[in-house]
């Protein structure tokens, strides 16, 4: 069964100028994790961060960082983003060779493993692994940039997830990244997500509406 459901603001939409005070704000708003896209512009089309950047806002925040790692290859950076302060470390299948040994590495460095489908990766990929992973994060926007619109055809993927998860009987994570919003959130929700990364509709409005944003995402 889902569990409740926890808002992770994506910094990608923050005011890069002054992250470590967004961080600190969407903190005291009520965010439940912090979630950090790191985009190499090869993996996918745009460039963030790196683990420098995780590590100078780790101090700002004792929250989970839930660490999306869009980048290629990747097995030879996963020990930097665990030493930057990183608690879950999420890898795409196409992202190496070796899924199942990049998960195996991840949970060697005390990390959460975590599996990230983009919308044209079938759910079939978890068969094999589902056992290695403490989280599954569904992408409802292909990746690379901020502000898209939500893929209406991955709501049969969370669903499918949902089912794989609870034939585990683990408490496994179910994520979903990409056009998260008060109309598509509690779309997502009711599909089996038990997790919603934010954006845009976090950050809207500046600090000072970042609580009733995360409330209005809950469905509070």
């Amino acid at each position: 069964m889902p569990q409740p459901v926890r808002i992770a603001p994506s910094i990608l939409s923050a005011d890069f100028a002054k992250l470590g005070e967004e961080v600190r704000a969407i903190d005291k708003a009520g965010a439940d994790w912090i979630h950090i896209d790191v985009m190499d512009g090869h993996f996918v089309p745009n460039i963030t961060i790196g683990p420098a950047v995780v590590k100078a806002l780790r101090p700002h925040t004792e929250k989970p960082f839930d660490v999306h790692l869009m980048i290629s290859p990747i097995d030879q950076y996963l020990d930097a983003f665990a030493e930057a302060g990183a608690d879950t470390i999420t890898v795409h299948p196409e992202a190496g060779p070796h899924l199942h040994r990049t998960l195996q590495h991840i949970t060697s460095l005390g990390k959460r493993a975590g599996v990230v489908l983009n919308p044209a990766t079938s759910e079939d990929v978890l068969d094999y692994v589902i056992d290695d992973v403490d989280l599954v994060l569904v992408m409802s926007v292909n990746p690379g940039f901020g502000g898209q619109s939500f893929i209406d055809s991955q709501l049969r993927k969370i669903e499918a997830i949902r089912a794989k998860i609870d034939a585990t009987g683990k408490p496994i994570d179910l994520e979903v990244d990409g056009g998260i919003d008060a109309s598509t959130a509690p779309r997502a929700i009711a599909a089996g997500a038990d997790a919603l990364v934010a954006g845009t509709a976090t950050f809207r409005g500046g600090p000072s509406a970042y609580a009733d944003n995360i409330r209005t995402l809950r469905g509070e």
